[in-house]
């Protein structure tokens, strides 16, 4: 009964509320901030990639590099919601929710800045002297006194379920799963080993995190980029008309699965939206925390290097799988969907090589997830318990992380979707509120570049 009142709670808010909310703040702000996803793209690119180093600066109590923050943000967003999302999506939606889903992270794109934007500029010192932040601290700044209060523990609280112990469960069980499906490697061990590992990056502190994604996020990428792209080249007459696919079905109603199954415009705006949003985050309130703790000279700086982070998990990530699946041709007499569907295109690429693949790609990108999120329920746990809160959080997250290996976590991924759903709201709120300190911000770092000659 509980399992099927968190599903009627997750169609509403997932298939309905929050697609709305998420897409019409997004559109918000791309008109106030006058389309600063397209103006500022190339700009975006080179503050990110323009210092690129495997081993940049040494992160610390004063926060991490520009390229470590885009890269936590990165390994976060970058999950088995990469793998999964996009099939999911075509599954259902057929190939036309693709077009759907970028134009989703387009305006998702806008969102993105404006949380970092925000996140930077009302970032804090805590208890310990450590640099932290995130969305409950411009929640606070937008709404005084006891409102304010409310909304940040409640998005604080929030965050932590949704990500920090139940979604690393989910992600550890993908872990676990794939070995086992590949190897033949008992899921229990890979959870205990993955367990030890984390714990290990965990204790490091955000030193140690941001090392390992800035090194981990390129090579987890690249891998799987080239992997992708070697299977389209070997389907490359296949390459335009999946584009073509994708374009047509985004308006009209087409025939998937060998013709026996229909899919509707509706079908593919509703499942392409809500998986694009799902997998790049913009809106959600996740990925400011990493962003507020990059030493940048301007907030509007971090800004645009967030803008990266959306579009390489959407456009590119998220768009190399799609073209992999419909390529292939896995769609025509299969009923398979998510990861299965996608395992499928692997193995049909790559022969024998494919499951092989995949459970080394899962390995790659859930645990990077399980890094990104456990450092995004760490802010929020410093917020409401303040530093000697966080190692019992750690222990608590490696314990999630060695269950979630051993136990259909249907009704945990349930119950993490709901909880997502939950964060949005008070993050949203906060940054419709600050809608006019945004505006002002973008207003000051354009006057302050028009004045340096940039």
């Amino acid at each position: 009964m509980i399992y099927d009142l968190v599903k009627s709670v997750n169609s509403f808010m997932w298939d309905f509320a929050l697609l709305f909310l998420l897409v019409g703040t997004g559109m918000w702000f791309t008109f106030r901030l006058k389309f600063v996803q397209l103006r500022y793209l190339g700009k975006a690119l080179k503050i990110t990639f323009g210092n690129f180093s495997l081993k940049g600066d040494k992160a610390g109590a004063d926060g991490m590099s520009s390229f470590q923050a885009v890269t936590t943000a990165i390994a976060a967003q970058v999950g088995t919601g990469n793998l999964a999302g996009a099939a999911t999506a075509i599954a259902t939606g057929g190939p036309g929710a693709i077009f759907w889903m970028w134009l989703s992270a387009f305006f998702g794109l806008a969102t993105n800045f404006t949380e970092a934007s925000l996140a930077q500029k009302y970032k804090v010192k805590g208890d310990d002297g450590a640099v932290t932040g995130g969305p409950v601290y411009y929640i606070r700044a937008a709404y005084k006194g006891k409102p304010g209060k409310i909304l940040s523990s409640a998005f604080a609280v929030f965050i932590v379920l949704a990500l920090g112990f139940m979604g690393n469960m989910v992600q550890s069980n993908s872990i676990g799963d794939a070995f086992n499906n590949a190897f033949g490697i008992n899921p229990l061990i890979i959870g205990i080993i993955i367990a030890i590992i984390s714990f290990f990056v965990f204790l490091g502190g955000v030193g140690r995190i941001a090392s390992i994604t800035e090194k981990l996020v390129p090579v987890m990428a690249g891998f799987y980029l080239l992997g992708c792209a070697l299977i389209i080249l070997l389907n490359i007459g296949n390459l335009i008309p999946s584009i073509i696919s994708i374009f047509k079905g985004a308006f009209t109603s087409q025939a998937i699965f060998g013709g026996t199954v229909g899919t509707t415009v509706k079908l593919a705006i509703r499942y392409g939206v809500a998986r694009g949003l799902f997998s790049n985050e913009a809106g959600m309130g996740s990925t400011p925390h990493s962003h507020a703790l990059a030493k940048t000279y301007h907030p509007c700086e971090q800004g645009l290097a967030a803008l990266v982070a959306v579009f390489i998990d959407t456009f590119v990530v998220l768009t190399m799988t799609a073209l992999v699946i419909i390529c292939t041709g896995v769609l025509d007499g299969s009923y398979a969907s998510g990861i299965t569907l996608t395992q499928n295109a692997f193995n049909a690429g790559l022969g024998a090589l494919g499951q092989p693949f995949i459970a080394i790609c899962m390995l790659f990108f859930a645990f990077s997830t399980i890094i990104g999120w456990y450092f995004f329920g760490e802010q929020n746990v410093r917020y409401l318990f303040g530093s000697k809160g966080v190692k019992p959080y750690a222990i608590l997250v490696c314990v999630c992380i060695v269950l979630g290996c051993t136990m259909d976590v249907d009704f945990v991924w349930a119950m993490s979707d709901m909880f997502n759903g939950f964060m949005v709201v008070p993050n949203l709120l906060g940054l419709l509120a600050m809608t006019g300190v945004a505006t002002k911000l973008l207003k000051e770092f354009e006057e302050l570049n028009k004045k340096n000659g940039k």
